[in-house]
């Protein structure tokens, strides 16, 4: 058997080496490194594949939230709502543009916001609302979408785990992750499921306006070139990483279609486990693309979970926990607003959650490898 890893780029590199270095080769031989042909290409191909009027590339996947919250113009002291059980750069950019972060609880099947919690925590200075597609399984958009208008509020989706994922709305229709919201910010981290091979991001928005004051200011501001109209910052998808992730665009359902397939083996071999709640999002009512597994995440019952850890670490069997420390303990976060009886999901799932090896190029002898040592373990420490 092959080494497990968390992620094989490597392996998946290789299936796919002469296509990226010949995509890689153009931008060598034109030498047009900064918003060359190829950053354009991408573009245009991956607002095809979403179905979206405006994709910005951008540096990375935190500049992506911070821009899109500039374009709309938040202002010091405006209110932004997300979920306390994510990854800190949704919160980050938040306090970094001095507005006030306004951090809730998650749903305990889900993982994403929890529509209840974000209505409860509305007042008259929230201006926006941050849903996190987690773990590549897109929030409840509809409902956040039917608040965010009854209360003349923004959407900004952070789809930085999630590209690819289709949300199926209440009347059947589907939408791809991103393109909901009023704005949207991704990034193409390697690990992501579309990922480059350094740092990059992307802003989606149908919004032609918005769109437009974006691209300036992920230009320093510019339009027209030593004309700065708008307070702008140096963020822009270099062409060698965007020749990567437009040769990579192609298979980025059969990506996700492995994905599943391999979360569909993991549920199978923990099915009807007492001590084992697995990921949502391959039910038929779901619909079979809903779930994109950028992590496969057990939730434990009754379980050491830090054992488990240390115990596949000592079989070399890689695994991860996402996240260990809520946002509202965070140093750089905390605020005397926040209660611990307000999360007590978050709070439970820092302590039961962990995620297994999910890639494209896992086989079956690496997961019944994986599946067999975390049984054996629930099953030997009852």
């Amino acid at each position: 058997m092959k080494k497990i890893q968390m992620v094989d780029l490597q392996s998946q590199y290789a299936k796919i080496k002469d296509i990226v270095d010949t995509s890689i080769q153009e931008v060598m031989d034109n030498a047009t490194f900064i918003n060359g042909p190829k950053v354009h290409e991408f573009q245009k191909n991956l607002e095809n594949y979403l179905g979206v009027k405006h994709v910005i590339p951008c540096a990375n996947g935190t500049d992506a939230l911070q821009i899109a919250m500039m374009g709309l113009g938040l202002q010091p002291g405006d209110e932004v709502i997300t979920a306390d059980f994510t990854f800190a750069a949704t919160v980050e950019v938040i306090a970094l543009l001095q507005l006030t972060p306004v951090l809730v609880d998650v749903d305990p099947v889900t993982f994403n916001i929890d529509v209840a919690a974000i209505e409860k925590a509305i007042t008259p200075k929230t201006k926006a609302i941050v849903p996190v597609h987690l773990f590549g399984l897109p929030a409840e958009m509809d409902a956040i979408m039917a608040l965010a208008k009854a209360h003349n509020l923004y959407v900004i989706e952070d789809n930085a785990q999630a590209i690819g994922a289709s949300y199926t709305h209440k009347d059947g229709s589907k939408t791809k992750a991103g393109v909901i919201g009023d704005v949207a910010s991704t990034s193409f981290f390697p690990s992501k499921n579309l990922g480059c091979y350094g740092d990059g991001g992307a802003i989606f928005t149908n919004d032609d306006e918005l769109a437009h004051t974006i691209r300036g200011i992920v230009n320093h501001g510019m339009y027209e070139r030593y004309h700065h109209d708008v307070v702008g910052v140096n963020s822009r998808l270099d062409s060698i990483q965007a020749a990567v992730l437009d040769a990579k665009l192609p298979h980025l359902d059969t990506y996700n279609t492995a994905r599943r397939n391999t979360a569909k083996k993991y549920n199978e071999a923990f099915k009807n486990h007492s001590n084992i709640t697995t990921p949502t999002g391959l039910e038929a009512n779901d619909g079979d693309d809903s779930h994109v597994f950028h992590q496969y995440t057990l939730n434990l019952k009754d379980v050491d979970r830090d054992a488990l850890v240390a115990h596949l670490q000592s079989k070399n069997i890689p695994c991860g926990v996402y996240y260990p420390i809520p946002l509202h303990r965070q140093k750089a976060y905390m605020d005397d607003r926040y209660n611990e009886s307000d999360f007590p999901v978050t709070n439970a799932l820092i302590k039961s959650v962990i995620s297994l090896p999910m890639h494209t190029e896992l086989d079956d002898e690496q997961i019944e490898c994986i599946t067999s040592t975390v049984l054996s373990f629930i099953d030997s420490n009852k």
